[in-house]
């Protein structure tokens, strides 16, 4: 069997991961322990992303003809791939958080949704918050005027509630008209004089 027969099934293998992936993100590995190796693969499994350490050239081929082409330019040294195909900036937040306390982990380069990033694209993604974050702020923020409501509302029903506030408006009605007849009968009296 030929050689180009034995790596076309790693070829397809690496091809199969990348189709459809929402964002690629490629690194430098060397220089990290086992136990950190351990603990970022933990990580990336956790979040659903698939993690995987290529020959470049099985990349190289593997990337032609698709948008991540744009990659092989990267591929020099060892390399490892982060592929994720739900969340399109996890792969870029939990390498970029990983390499500031492993400082042996570098980003090369990604390609999410399409666009190619740098590290610098990259590190500026990994702030985005995720899927989930933004979601439970939206609903945070959309529930905040509720609560507020609710707040008041409470205050209210403890200071005795809308009784208190009717009982007292009959008898500022009241004073309201003792006072109207006290000027009804100041100005009877000034023609008089």
């Amino acid at each position: 069997m030929a050689k180009v027969e034995l790596k076309q099934p790693i070829v397809q293998a690496i091809a199969e991961d990348v189709k459809d992936a929402a964002s690629v993100v490629l690194v430098d590995y060397r220089g990290l322990t086992v136990a950190q190796d351990t603990e970022l693969r933990k990580q990336l499994r956790d979040a659903g992303i698939v993690y995987k350490v290529c020959k470049n050239t099985m990349m190289k081929r593997a990337f032609e003809g698709t948008e991540l082409a744009a990659l092989e330019e990267h591929l020099e040294g060892p390399s490892a791939i982060a592929i994720s195909k739900d969340d399109a900036t996890a792969p870029a937040r939990i390498l970029c958080k990983f390499a500031k306390d492993a400082k042996a982990l570098e980003l090369k380069a990604g390609v999410i949704e399409g666009a190619v990033y740098d590290v610098d694209g990259l590190t500026e993604l990994s702030k985005i918050p995720s899927r989930e974050e933004l979601l439970a702020k939206l609903l945070g923020s959309m529930q905040s005027p509720i609560t507020n409501l609710a707040r008041v509302l409470n205050q209210i029903a403890e200071q005795g509630g809308a009784g208190n506030c009717e009982a007292a408006a009959p008898a500022e009605e009241a004073a309201v008209e003792e006072a109207a007849s006290a000027e009804e009968a100041a100005t009877e009296e000034t023609p008089a004089e």
